[in-house]
């Protein structure tokens, strides 16, 4: 039996074929050796931090309106240092953190002064709410045992702020494999430890 040459099959068989290495190699491009795929853990690690950064710095800019934008009505509380006064400086380091969270993102540094001032701000205003704690020296007595919509979206900022600091903290930073030799014994010289 004669076959019949059927240049349209030729050039799907050249096809099929080329789309076979081309999978190859982008499967040999993001493959390591042990067959774990690194490259793309990576891209999805630095994804998500941009994604983090963004979250984190929003939550920190709607911390810092809410305290700037009310820190005028609480002037009048307290002698020494008033209520307004520590608003104000809650929302200029709120607003340096969102800054430097967007600018060095990279670095875990920043990461941990991001959750120090979300979750301070939290506790703050977390105790303020449920306890009266009076006046602490120079500080006023600010207890306010009730939420308002300001208050509220402020709260919920800080916590969100807090929690994806701490995530952003805990992605961000050299992969472990940098810090010990595969390969090399626990203790062993070879990897800093031992005698």
């Amino acid at each position: 039996m004669l076959q019949r040459f059927d240049p349209g099959l030729d050039r799907e068989r050249e096809r099929e074929a080329g789309r076979d290495r081309d999978r190859d190699r982008a499967v040999a491009m993001t493959t390591g050796p042990d067959g774990h795929s690194h490259r793309t853990a990576i891209g999805r690690r630095k994804v998500a931090r941009i994604l983090l950064q963004v979250v984190t710095a929003a939550a920190l800019a709607v911390n810092a309106y809410v305290h700037a934008s009310l820190a005028a009505a609480y002037d009048p509380v307290g002698q020494h240092i008033s209520q307004g006064m520590l608003f104000r400086i809650e929302a200029a380091v709120a607003s340096l953190a969102a800054l430097l969270i967007l600018v060095l993102g990279h670095r875990r540094l920043v990461w941990a002064f991001a959750f120090l001032v979300s979750v301070s701000a939290l506790g703050a205003v977390l105790l303020y709410r449920y306890v009266n704690v009076g006046a602490l020296g120079p500080l006023p007595n600010m207890y306010e045992p009730a939420w308002w919509p300001q208050k509220a979206s402020s709260a919920i900022a800080e916590a969100v702020g807090a929690v994806t600091a701490l995530v952003g903290f805990l992605i961000t930073g050299p992969p472990l494999a940098l810090f010990t030799r595969t390969g090399a014994p626990r203790g062993d010289k070879a990897d800093g430890g031992g005698s």
